[in-house]
């Protein structure tokens, strides 16, 4: 049995995406041997939107707890359950974890491949990183550009009990994966890996 053919559509931005991670790779690989004023760039740029991603991730979890404690008070009680907290907690949480994907990814604290890391020396392991960075970077571009898709679809329909546009919700994945493109590339750039080496 013959498999469809993939859309036109929905294959142009894959291999955009793709295309674009790769030559981007090589652009970082550039960067990191050669260019040292772009790398130093992209570093101080780095410390501030990923303090900036820190920040509002920190703030989007604070506004979640709150509202979800004011769900449970409300709820048991005043007995009259707060009609906006739930979707008030839920789009919280989305904007937590799509902000705070940037801060791992900056510090290198997502699932690496730790075993070949540590036996690989030299080339080999820059070339692991740099397969690394390509795939977070296709990862993020897929994300950013499906997830930018979505908002606009959607930007006339309102979250139930908030009543606004349920924009705001689904804009955290192309932000967060924006912030999350520039917190991989800045680990490549300046790998920091704490929990690998406190790894037994």
């Amino acid at each position: 049995m013959a498999l469809p053919a993939m859309n036109t559509v929905n294959a142009m931005p894959l291999l955009v995406i793709g295309a674009a991670s790769l030559l981007g790779t090589l652009l970082a690989l550039w960067a990191g041997a050669r260019a040292e004023p772009a790398r130093r760039a992209v570093l101080a740029v780095d410390r501030v939107v990923t303090e900036i991603a820190a920040i509002l991730a920190c703030a989007a979890l604070a506004v979640a707890c709150l509202a979800g404690l004011w769900q449970v008070i409300a709820r048991f009680a005043t007995e009259t359950p707060a009609i906006w907290s739930e979707a008030l907690v839920r789009t919280a949480l989305i904007w937590m974890a799509m902000l705070g994907l940037a801060v791992a990814l900056r510090a290198g604290a997502l699932v690496s491949i730790d075993a070949a890391y540590r036996f690989s020396r030299g080339g080999l392991r820059r070339g692991l990183e740099a397969a690394a960075l390509a795939a977070n970077w296709s990862l993020m571009g897929v994300l950013f550009w499906f997830g930018w898709s979505m908002a606009q679809r959607v930007r006339f329909q309102e979250m139930a009990g908030l009543e606004v546009s349920m924009s705001w919700g689904y804009a955290a994945i192309p932000l967060g994966a924006l912030f999350a493109m520039l917190g991989a590339l800045a680990n490549f750039l300046d790998r920091r890996s704490a929990e690998l080496e406190a790894a037994v």
